[in-house]
């Protein structure tokens, strides 16, 4: 067994490792970047070596300077999680020509499905089902739109490199395919470095089913049953769990022999996920998409259920040692779901958030596992991927586990940093959900119903002048009277008025008086009601009239944020935003950042006519792409951003005059 192993990754995953590391007493090293000097993986791990600046091309892919860290801390093994460089053929070659031990599959089972395209033609040899389409390598646009009409629309184009959603394009129409394309290209090379595309049929109606395999290097492999990864957004996914609500004993059978099959037919070592289509129409008709050679980021469901820790076997395995059961020792016990916590606005269409953590509350209880690398100080930027953690729920059934994750989602909060806590616990209650009818299309069906920003409740706004009343307070003996905070003068008591908006919403203006512990309280225009707030170790307890909340509350600068039951709110005072709203009122025409990242594209230019809807430039963040259109007719008149260039969120990029009222169409 080593006694040293390196983790070649970051956040959470790299946490999860360390983790297991410390369990089998082996001695762990992480890698940090710039950004990650003072992250959590750093301050667990043994030893911790800085490999370079933020950008992941610049750190945590610089192949060198990982076996580098290897040998300097005397790592006889790597473990790359997940991303990053845990399907990189090269990076596996690298180590295996210094000496270290690569905690995965061999070389030639990277490249066999590392590669969409081979990875289809390895597995139809072996007998295993796959999606009609056409995936020869190096197809030019021209092949590739003449595929896609021949494959009949919709069709679906995926980089044959990568996973994770990225590149992705679902095309309907011949029109959309000189774009689509572009776009596809453009964002496979920024996220692997390579453009190449497969065509496939889309299936509409589908369910996204994936397969747990575990091979050894003496000729075993068995699998671990079956996820289901229907709930996605982008071809991301968001809610996974173990086993699957579809499939009946037969069918998880026939698809586990049929992972095992394509496992087989690479020599494949370590742990590994077969990822199948399913039509829910014809729930027995499933395809193979691709093979992940690594651990996934829903692993802990398939943990949960098994009883087994799969990056234990992982590292077992790449010792050189035996499983420790056969495929007829597996079962599955209970069900297991999994929430994806990531720093992003739902209501904005999920784009990407940025922020410190200020405040962190993360659940526990039966059954309850949180795999996270936040901590209160944590900055979360835009160099990486936004996820930020995993909620885990197990339970005897799928119904337990469902309640237990949304009431432990519930106990979840980041305050200082926007995520899609609200949106996961939603998404968990929808009808189809509960019921188990999954699809990979129901969260675009649901839209707003799941995505739209519910109005901030008047009583958290309420709260938050509570809260900001009792932090005003003197805490120590009191010396002058008027040092009070409370409206007290000779007379009638004053009104302490403060106007709270939250971003987007309308100023709400709140009137107190008294101090915290005994007040009076307007809303707007309304009555008085009594009200009072104290605080009991890290919590906010208020109450206004009848009604009594617990609040996690954190202020910072001009910004109040609260959370309680799932919701994070952020509230500022209305007089810190004037400079904010005066800027805002530029006019119709004015193009901002809805993400702060990075400009990748610019396709107009200074002087052109434009109409609404045409694309101006494209900004990238977290490796997701953002089309910025001309919001109306006109003349491109302001454009002071170039590709390569930071923005930041709400920074203002273009400006488009609008056309005069003469020269408008009637």
């Amino acid at each position: 067994m080593f006694d040293t192993v390196l983790v070649a990754n970051r956040g959470e995953i790299a946490v999860r490792v360390i983790r297991t590391l410390r369990e089998m007493g082996i001695r762990s090293v992480a890698v940090y970047s710039d950004a990650d000097a003072g992250a959590l993986h750093t301050r667990l791990a043994d030893v911790a070596v800085r490999l370079g600046p933020a950008p992941a091309a610049q750190s945590y892919l610089l192949v060198e300077r990982v076996l580098a860290a290897a040998a300097e801390t005397g790592a006889q093994a790597v473990h790359p999680g997940y991303g990053f460089l845990s399907e990189n053929v090269e990076f596996a070659r690298a180590c295996e020509s210094a000496g270290i031990v690569f905690i995965g599959p061999p070389v030639a089972a990277i490249e066999a499905m590392g590669d969409k395209i081979r990875a289809k033609q390895t597995v139809m040899a072996a007998g295993v089902p796959v999606v009609p389409g056409r995936s020869e390598p190096g197809m030019s646009d021209e092949e590739v739109a003449e595929a896609a009409v021949a494959a009949g629309f919709p069709v679906l184009l995926k980089p044959s490199a990568g996973g994770g959603g990225k590149g992705m394009r679902v095309v309907r129409s011949k029109d959309e395919l000189p774009d689509a394309i572009a776009g596809a290209r453009r964002e496979a090379r920024s996220s692997f470095g390579d453009d190449t595309l497969l065509v496939e049929r889309y299936v509409g109606n589908s369910r996204h089913i994936e397969v747990q395999v575990l091979g050894d290097t003496h000729g075993t492999v068995i699998h671990l049953g079956e996820r289901e990864c229907s709930l996605q957004r982008r071809h991301q996914k968001v809610i996974e769990e173990a086993p699957s609500p579809l499939l009946d004993t037969s069918m998880r059978a026939s698809m586990g022999r049929a992972a095992v099959e394509a496992a087989k037919a690479v020599g494949y070592t370590g742990a590994g996920t077969v990822e199948f289509i399913v039509d829910a129409d014809r729930p027995r008709d499933f395809f193979f998409l691709e093979m992940n050679t690594r651990l996934q980021v829903e692993h802990p469901v398939t943990e949960a259920i098994t009883g087994l820790d799969l990056v234990e076997q992982q590292i077992r395995v790449a010792a050189g040692e035996r499983l420790p059961i056969d495929q007829s020792d597996v079962s599955l016990d209970g069900h297991a779901i999994e929430a994806r916590l990531y720093a992003e606005d739902p209501a904005r269409g999920f784009l990407p958030q940025a922020g410190t953590v200020l405040a962190l509350i993360e659940p526990a209880g039966p059954g309850i596992r949180v795999d996270s690398s936040l901590a209160v100080g944590s900055v979360v930027g835009t160099d990486y991927d936004p996820m930020l953690a995993k909620v885990i729920a197990w339970g005897p059934d799928r119904e337990t586990a469902r309640a237990r994750l949304v009431g432990a989602l519930g106990r979840t909060a980041v305050l200082g940093v926007s995520t899609n806590a609200a949106f996961l616990r939603a998404l968990l209650t929808d009808e189809d959900v509960v019921a188990g009818r999954l699809d990979t299309g129901l969260i675009e069906r649901r839209g707003n119903d799941l995505t739209a920003a519910d109005p901030v409740p008047e009583s958290v706004y309420a709260s938050a002048a509570l809260a900001l009343q009792l932090e005003a307070e003197p805490t120590g003996p009191v010396v002058d009277r008027f040092d009070v905070p409370d409206g007290w003068r000779l007379g009638e008591p004053a009104w302490t008025v403060r106007r709270l908006q939250a971003p987007g919403g309308e100023p709400v203006v709140i009137r107190l008086r008294g101090r915290a512990a005994d007040a009076e309280l307007c809303i707007g225009d309304g009555a008085p009601v009594p009200a009072r707030a104290a605080r009991y170790g890290d919590d906010l307890v208020v109450t206004v009239g009848d009604w009594t909340a617990r609040y996690a509350v954190v202020h910072v600068g001009g910004s109040v944020w609260l959370a309680a039951d799932g919701r994070v709110t952020e509230l500022r005072e209305q007089e810190r935003l004037a400079s904010s709203a005066a800027g805002a009122a530029a006019g119709d025409g004015v193009v901002t950042s809805p993400m702060p990242g990075t400009v990748t594209v610019v396709q107009a230019s200074v002087g052109d006519e434009v109409e609404a809807g045409t694309p101006l430039l494209v900004v990238e963040a977290m490796k997701m792409e953002h089309v910025l259109t001309a919001p109306v007719a006109g003349t491109v008149a302001e454009l002071g951003v170039t590709a390569g260039q930071t923005v930041a969120l709400d920074e203002r990029l273009a400006l488009v005059m609008p056309k005069a009222p003469d020269q408008q169409e009637l």
